[in-house]
């Protein structure tokens, strides 16, 4: 993409995304308030802020709102904050308030027609097996604990929720050796939105550097053409960059995730 269409495609992710957010979970609620976009959801769904459009001299009352609004019901919230909001300085005044700050993520972007192309056969002795129930969902907490190194009981009970309440919204899917889980990930999809999500993408560590990660994307892209979707949409690690700019993935922004209460 040139740079007039990645300006292009940057205000449309924006606008439907995160201005537009709808809710991402059952339950869930999307609200506009002034300058700022929040959802807040039930159990360990996500609570936090999408989008916001301050200034010098609205950002610190806004932050503040926000403080008192999530603070009587999240045990913690996040404000996802992209390089290009403003003010430019919000991520330190989002730091005096008390947020700290996770790792960085690159928001990057790919034309779901530029990887029609990629074949989605899995690496000899891998299988990929759709998830369509609960005990697919503990084989990709398994893959998480063991990529990541954590629990994810806020994605289980997202993922659980969305197949028994919204099933066509997602695509997740393992890749299997044998009877054993070795990489897991997911796609999620917002009915008439332009882009599709994709999420949750791990390997067990004795796994990597054999093209499963790649197999994965190549699955989802897959669906995403056969829905229409133009648009695929990756939050990446500094682990999972290289390998998403090698199949035409473009940088479209950094993203950091500002927590309150952790």
């Amino acid at each position: 993409m040139d740079r007039e269409e990645l300006v292009k495609v940057r205000a449309e992710y924006d606008a439907q995304m995160r201005r537009g957010a709808r809710p991402d979970a059952v339950g869930a609620r999307v609200e506009r308030v002034g300058g700022v976009v929040r959802q807040s959801a039930p159990g360990t769904g996500f609570h936090g802020v999408l989008w916001s459009d301050l200034d010098e001299e609205t950002a610190d009352a806004a932050i503040a709102e926000q403080v008192a609004f999530f603070g009587a019901g999240a045990a913690e919230f996040e404000w996802k904050l992209y390089d290009h909001d403003r003010p430019a300085d919000l991520g330190e005044r989002l730091r005096a308030a008390g947020f700290a700050p996770e790792p960085a993520e690159t928001l990057m972007v790919c034309r779901t027609a530029d990887l029609a192309g990629l074949p989605v056969a899995a690496p000899e002795g891998i299988t990929l097996r759709v998830v369509k129930d609960a005990a697919g969902v503990e084989l990709m907490m398994e893959v998480h604990r063991q990529a990541f190194g954590a629990d994810r009981p806020a994605i289980r009970q997202q993922l659980l929720a969305m197949l028994a309440e919204a099933p066509e919204r997602l695509e997740a899917v393992l890749a299997m050796a044998g009877d054993t889980p070795v990489s897991a990930a997911r796609m999620e999809v917002v009915p008439g939105c332009s882009f599709a999500g994709l999420w949750g993408g791990g390997t067990v560590a004795a796994w990597r550097g054999r093209g499963i990660y790649r197999a994965l994307v190549a699955h989802r892209t897959r669906i995403a053409a056969e829905r229409a979707i133009p648009y695929l949409q990756v939050d990446a690690s500094s682990d999972s960059r290289p390998i998403l700019e090698r199949l035409g993935f473009t940088p479209l922004a950094t993203t950091t995730p500002w927590l309150y209460g952790a």
